[in-house]
């Protein structure tokens, strides 16, 4: 009979152990009362159990907050009493009173009296507790009680004094930490218990699957928050670093997915604040082991970040990863709070993933992982119009604007998307028409759903008819966009009245149209609405040399370079007024300087040995060059007029030799065709001084960029002309024209060859082809003077002659159209 109890016992007490790692609180009071009946002298372990089983299933309906202090004081009085029975005297002797007093301190922690909590956790001696492998349950209640005991000297801080609260910041930080350590430990303890339990389930016919167990309690989360939460705000960022570092380096476990993902994400903003400056220290692998601390991922080939970019994108790459592993595909009603969450998550990983790769300009990574992020974003705008800025940086202009049209029906209300696709237009694909009817979608939606746009859809929409107004030729069609234009922009000042943009279009757009006065009123309005603006300035400086005061102009640019000494817009338009003022010295040392300007500002994109993570992006819109003077971007859309297709084969040919060697230089080729003009400005001034030889090296380090630009073949051609070798002068213009049959400097050079070799009528006729491209050029008027002249007609050369001396008056140092686009 007594080895029969004995065994009883003994089995009972084994499921009690059971239940408690399950957290079953109603089965575990039902067997310690088991037990008490049975066996008498396990009565105070009795009381103990069942005041932990009424203390935990009462926390688990009410979490341990201030809200909940009164309801706790009376549904948990059973609780106290069977823990104060069970840290008497004779639950020392039973040896449950130390735990008691553990369970006692949390109690009174759910009471609101910290101060009794505190002193519970003293007479359990928890500071002296020995660092030893415990039982999965005993590490879940010492990890609450180094975690309560942290927030009972976060509570009393708020009413002591400044230098007691500095005393007990590193003792709470102490308790958060170790708090940490034992949660992760105990959740790697339990999953790893879990999985035996479900090898066992398998392994045999029991029909009851294994209990799956509670995790987390919010204690121990609030814990995990408060480790780095108090270093940050202690202002101590590398320890966070290293906070944050610890916690996640743990191997994960079952039930912290989303903490983890949180974690991740404010280690991310941590590095991205850039609060580290040069403090910043690469991750130490090595780690001193416990039997406190959990397991840390470990391998041979372990990847160590090197730099906070590094270790930012790796850190929001790993986040991506868990978040869309987590995301809910299903569009069915029934998953929709899941869905919303899970995308919500997703999304803010995206965002900062977004700010860490345009930081450090790797915008492929970005772009690849928006293209992950489709499958989960199904009629989400605000992932399909970051998808569409990322394809933007990535060059995929046409691939962004199909994206930008599925955006604008998502959000058919929203203007915003409608510019943004107008801008895409203007801006990189030459689709001013297109771009045109976004800007005029903006407007009606605009004035259907007021945001505040209304200005800037007529900015864009003055943008667009402005841009079309280039491209077209008849005079008539012209006039009209150009008053299109103007009346856009008039509109736009009056709808805002403060905004410099619109103060600033309208400057230019009178500029273009040759009112120069009125021109430099508005240019000066603008400045005074912003000063700081450089493509202002830049008006500002072609407004005064078309006003015959270059010298004023020289002074504008020198004092714009100053705000700007990076601005390679600025310093090639300093450079035709240095030569137009000083000679070609001057303007010889501004293009060098541009030479090692872009060394400084590009090589490092260009660099295809320099690791990625080191280059430097180019995000400055003063670097954006979208000029015929300044970029190649007119060579890019071929227009059919009335030239034979063999002329075009004929230029092609030209270059057939050094193509079949030519490879594109690494990275972006914009970057490289700002240095082919700079080398283009170099031969000119050279050219200007009397050094052919110069201008030829010049002419071939272009080459060597991109053998089939129209300038090219146009440089080559003046320096044919310099030497007075008219056939080889006349093919480089006719390469340059066959190109592009719109460029005027090649049209108006090639009508003077045509001239001095003696073939007059070709010369007439090539020269009215540059008027109507071009009507406000003077040098294509007297040219056609000149040519008609020759021919006798001595009426119609001196109109010519009268309408260049007239268009001279008005005409900039370089063409007005040489002002990049501005949309900031």
């Amino acid at each position: 009979m007594t080895t029969r109890a004995k065994y009883s016992t003994v089995k009972i007490d084994t499921d009690i152990e059971k239940c408690r790692e399950e957290q079953n609180w109603p089965k575990v009071i039902q067997l310690a009362e088991q037990l008490k009946e049975r066996s008498p002298t396990f009565e105070y372990l009795a009381y103990f159990l069942i005041g932990e089983g009424k203390l935990e299933r009462y926390l688990e309906e009410w979490a341990p907050i201030e809200a909940n202090i009164h309801r706790a004081k009376v549904g948990l009085t059973d609780a106290k009493q069977f823990l104060e029975l069970a840290a008497s005297g004779e639950g020392k002797k039973a040896g449950v009173a130390l735990d008691a007093y553990l369970l006692l301190g949390k109690l009174y922690f759910a009471f609101g009296q910290y101060g009794d909590c505190l002193n519970s956790f003293k007479l359990a001696d928890l500071d002296a507790l020995s660092e030893k492998k415990l039982p999965i349950r005993s590490l879940r209640t010492v990890a609450e009680s180094f975690a309560i005991k942290g927030l009972c000297f976060l509570k009393e801080s708020l009413n002591s004094s400044k230098y007691k609260k500095a005393e007990r910041e590193d003792e709470t930080l102490r308790y958060f930490e170790t708090a940490t350590n034992l949660t992760l430990l105990y959740l790697q303890e339990l999953e790893k218990q879990q999985q035996n339990a479900t090898a066992s389930y398998t392994g045999t016919h029991s029909p009851q699957p294994p209990v799956t167990n509670k995790t987390l309690s919010p204690i121990l989360e609030q814990a995990l928050y408060e480790a780095p939460a108090l270093l940050l705000r202690k202002g101590m960022a590398l320890e966070a670093l290293e906070r944050y570092r610890s916690i996640l380096s743990a191997v994960e476990s079952q039930g912290i997915h989303i903490i983890r993902l949180k974690f991740l994400c404010q280690l991310a903003q941590l590095l991205l604040r850039g609060t580290l400056c040069n403090n910043y220290k690469p991750p130490n692998v090595n780690t001193k082991e416990s039997p406190w601390k959990p397991r840390l991922y470990s391998s041979l080939n372990q990847f160590i970040p090197r730099n906070e970019c590094e270790e930012s994108i790796l850190v929001l790459l790993v986040a991506e990863a868990m978040a869309v592993r987590h995301t809910v595909l299903s569009q069915s009603a029934d998953f929709k709070e899941a869905r919303l969450n899970a995308y919500q998550d997703a999304t803010f990983v995206y965002d900062l993933l977004t700010l860490a790769t345009v930081r450090w300009g790797q915008f492929a990574l970005l772009q690849e992982s928006f293209e992950r992020a489709m499958k989960f974003s199904f009629e989400e705008p605000h992932v399909w119009r970051q998808h569409a800025l990322s394809l933007i940086t990535a060059g995929r202009y046409f691939d962004a604007l199909g994206i930008l049209k599925e955006v604008i029906r998502l959000e058919p209300n929203q203007s915003i998307n409608c510019l943004l696709a107008a801008r895409l237009c203007f801006e990189n694909l030459d689709l001013s028409l297109k771009g045109t009817q976004f800007s005029m979608d903006a407007k009606n939606i605009e004035l259907a759903h007021p945001s505040g746009l209304l200005g800037r859809c007529h900015v864009y929409l003055g943008i667009g008819y402005q841009l079309q107004s280039r491209n077209v030729v008849l005079k008539h069609e012209k006039l009209i966009l150009n008053q299109y234009a103007l009346q856009n922009f008039h509109s736009a000042v009056q709808v805002e009245p403060n905004d410099y943009l619109s103060e600033y279009y309208l400057g230019l757009q009178l500029a273009q149209m040759g009112h120069i006065k009125e021109a430099l009123s508005h240019v000066h309005k603008a400045l005074d609405l912003r000063s700081e603006s450089s493509s202002t300035l830049h008006l500002l400086t072609l407004l005064l040399s078309a006003n015959s005061q270059h010298a004023e102009a020289l002074e504008v640019v020198e004092a714009a370079l100053q705000e700007y000494p990076d601005c390679l817009n600025l310093m090639y338009v300093k450079a035709h007024l240095e030569l137009h003022e000083d000679g070609g010295d001057k303007a010889l040392v501004t293009a060098k300087q541009m030479l090692e300007l872009w060394k400084t500002l590009y090589e490092g994109q260009t660099n295809s040995d320099m690791p990625e993570c080191d280059r430097k992006s180019d995000t400055r819109s003063v670097f954006q060059l979208y000029t015929s003077e300044m970029s190649d971007k007119d060579s890019s859309s071929l227009q059919a007029h009335s030239m034979a297709a063999s002329r075009v084969e004929h230029a092609l040919s030209e270059v057939a030799s050094s193509m079949s060697s030519f490879s594109p230089r690494p990275g972006p080729q914009r970057a490289w065709l700002l240095q082919m003009e700079v080398w283009l400005l170099l031969a000119e001034i050279y050219l200007a001084i009397d050094e052919p030889g110069y201008v030829q090296q010049c002419i071939q380090e272009a080459t060597q960029i991109f053998p089939l630009s129209h300038h090219i073949m146009h440089m080559r051609g003046l320096l044919h002309m310099y030497k007075k070798e008219w056939a080889e002068a006349k093919l480089c213009f006719q390469n340059a024209v066959a190109i592009n049959p719109q460029h005027v400097k090649s049209l108006q050079q090639l009508g003077l060859v045509y001239h001095y070799m003696g073939t007059q009528g070709l010369a007439e006729s090539t020269l009215r082809e540059a008027a109507k491209v071009d009507p406000m050029n003077h040098i294509t008027w007297y040219n056609l003077g000149k040519v008609l002249e020759s021919l006798g007609e001595y009426e119609s050369a001196g109109s010519c002659m009268a309408t260049a001396l007239n268009v001279e008056t008005n005409s900039p140092i370089l063409p007005f159209t040489s002002v990049p686009l501005c949309f900031e």
